[in-house]
């Protein structure tokens, strides 16, 4: 049995950083490529297009609420068969990410975008809706989306972050948040406007420029590498007196990792001593023996799990979906043009995100965490996704992020599925429970939640 994976400490500025294994160690190189070049930005852009989309059809009050009474009245549906409508997406999200991290693992994370984005699995079932006269297919399409949502909303940052450079992968990263308000808004203004068919039928527009986007943009080297690794470890074992044709089929897959490596990071650039980096991690993942997913509940990944399984709860615990789903109700509660109110919300969030992709990769993740009480977006709103995609070592990232990405869509569940029972206890101690479980989360952040800043993802599992 191998030793300890790391030995925690601190992250600093060293030039070189080195894990132990057993008698060995493995040291990674600092100094790794930091540009961002256009395949980088245009890879970037495509899949953050799912959350774009994610958030055109995600919005139960961007898309729902405003056409909340037409759809009642065109399907003739009743208060509670609307309510199952706006509540079967977190279902389907939940098993969506039951299985997003084991998917992501199998197929590879442009594939699963390729399958299950937006075009045929969140959005395209809408338009199939506007056809019908009968709530089965928009619950049915609303549950599809829901689970094409709970995949994607984790690959999607994970795909920009394994693709990006250090000190720019917070930003890019933090792209997938501003999609998503910037989906919100504008279909909530649509929705508040025109028809909601109408609406519906626009949300495709994203999902189709997506599609064809990924066909042109490359798979992550990092998932390439692991699963040439395995092929070459479980082909050695099975013939390893075959030695020419396994080395000739290692090589050909070298050239292919690192050709898909030189594309993201310039056809001039040096990619010596990533593509060394990312070979020796893979190398060192694939000696430690695979338990399945008792692999996850090991100590040695306690810390990561711990982590991302806190945010996740404290996103959404703090009040996220309450607010979120219910922006409407709360404003026309406190006797405030609903309208008017959840546009300016729509706006500011979009303002704050910009403040947070500006800002992330020089303030670092902890600090604004730490001030997410200022503003949700610029905070909790989609930090906790970035570091989830960052900490967990490579041969459980799939196990752990679905576990984490589990564990965010069933507290939301949990939230939006108690607080109009809360809100009508009362209201203002509905706020002060949200408030308190901020001040909680701000304390775990303050003493557990690691700075990712300015490191490979390769030497992020080295404290």
């Amino acid at each position: 049995m191998l030793e300890e994976l790391v030995t925690r400490r601190p992250i600093t500025d060293e030039a070189e950083t080195s894990i132990i294994d057993g008698n060995s160690v493995i040291s990674y190189n600092n100094h790794a490529s930091t540009s961002a070049t256009i395949t980088v930005i245009f890879s970037t852009i495509v899949a953050i297009s799912g959350s774009y989309a994610f958030g055109n059809a995600v919005r139960i009050l961007g898309y729902s609420s405003p056409a909340k009474s037409g759809i009642m009245e065109d399907l003739g549906l009743s208060l509670s068969e609307y309510e199952v409508f706006g509540s079967i997406l977190t279902v389907g999200g939940m098993l969506g990410a039951a299985c997003s991290g084991k998917i992501a693992d199998l197929v590879g994370r442009r594939v699963v975008s390729l399958l299950l984005t937006v075009t045929y699995v969140k959005d395209a079932w809408y338009p199939v809706s506007c056809l019908m006269q009968d709530a089965l297919w928009l619950d049915l399409g609303r549950l599809l989306v829901g689970c094409g949502s709970g995949v994607l909303c984790y690959v999607i940052p994970l795909y920009v972050a394994e693709i990006a450079a250090k000190n720019v992968r917070g930003a890019f990263s933090s792209l997938t948040i501003l999609m998503l308000c910037c989906g919100k808004a504008v279909m909530f203004i649509m929705g508040s406007l025109i028809n909601w068919r109408t609406s519906a039928l626009i949300g495709v527009i994203p999902c189709v420029l997506q599609l064809i986007g990924l066909f042109f943009i490359p798979e992550s080297p990092r998932w390439l590498a692991i699963v040439f690794e395995t092929i070459w470890h479980e082909k050695s074992l099975m013939c390893p007196i075959d030695t020419a044709n396994q080395l000739q089929a290692k090589t050909n897959e070298t050239k292919e990792f690192e050709a898909v490596l030189r594309r993201l990071m310039g056809e001039h650039a040096d990619i010596s001593q990533e593509a060394t980096d990312i070979g020796l991690y893979t190398e060192y993942i694939e000696q430690i023996p695979d338990e399945g997913l008792l692999n996850l509940f090991q100590k040695r990944y306690a810390y990561p799990l711990i982590v991302g399984a806190g945010l996740m709860m404290f996103q959404q615990f703090g009040g996220l979906n309450g607010f979120s789903y219910y922006t409407s109700f709360i404003f026309e509660s406190a006797g405030f043009p609903s309208t008017v109110g959840s546009i300016g919300v729509a706006v500011l969030q979009i303002f704050m995100a910009i403040i947070g992709v500006l800002f992330i990769d020089k303030s670092g993740r902890r600090p604004l965490l730490l001030v997410f009480f200022l503003s949700f977006e610029l905070g909790m709103g989609g930090i906790p996704w970035i570091i989830v995609s960052e900490i967990f070592p490579l041969n459980i990232r799939g196990s752990g992020g679905s576990m984490v990405n589990l564990i965010n869509w069933t507290s939301s569940w949990v939230v939006s599925y108690t607080f109009p029972l809360l809100f009508e206890w009362n209201s203002a101690g509905t706020f002060f429970i949200f408030a308190f479980m901020g001040a909680v989360g701000t304390v775990f952040i303050g003493n557990l939640v690691p700075e990712t800043k300015g490191r490979t993802l390769e030497e992020l599992q080295t404290y």
